[in-house]
């Protein structure tokens, strides 16, 4: 249980998600679907969250003395690159989303996607499933990059 729980805990933080806490859990040798499962979950949790408060933290936070600078630049960037978003996307938007939050790349993930998402008021439900999607593809995509890596390190 020890392990799930950091597994959870690692696919929590913002830039690692469950693209840092899969590889650590096939690396570690666990059950690949309760892992995968867990990852995912652990990915979720503060998906509502952020939609719901990071931006209203934010610009409250703007304009204080020793955050502001740090609030200001999360502002600038979370709201250049969901317009960027939104004019690539178009009509699209929710699948843009998905497929933001989806490909395992620096800079993307549900954290960045739903923060985006929070800067252009996109729609909470939509924008849920969205986000949601996108995890589930990324924790596929990290799933078998992660057994083929430690799959080839089983061999030498």
């Amino acid at each position: 249980m020890k392990k799930y729980f950091y597994i959870l805990l690692i696919s929590m933080i913002p830039l690692v998600e469950l693209r840092g806490a899969i590889p650590v859990a096939v690396g570690l040798g666990m059950p690949v679907w309760s892992s995968c499962l867990i990852a995912v979950i652990g990915n979720l949790i503060p998906v509502p969250i952020i939609f719901l408060f990071a931006r209203k933290t934010l610009e409250w936070g703007k304009d204080k003395k020793y955050i502001g600078k740090f609030f200001t630049w999360c502002l600038e960037k979370g709201t250049k690159g969901g317009r960027k978003l939104e004019k690539k996307a178009g009509k699209g938007l929710y699948v843009a989303l998905l497929l933001f939050v989806g490909i395992p790349v620096p800079g993307t993930g549900a954290w960045t996607g739903t923060l985006a998402a929070s800067m252009l008021d996109m729609d909470f439900k939509k924008s849920m499933w969205a986000v949601a999607g996108g995890v589930i593809l990324a924790g596929a995509i990290m799933l078998i990059a992660s057994l083929g890596v430690f799959g080839a390190i089983k061999l030498i």
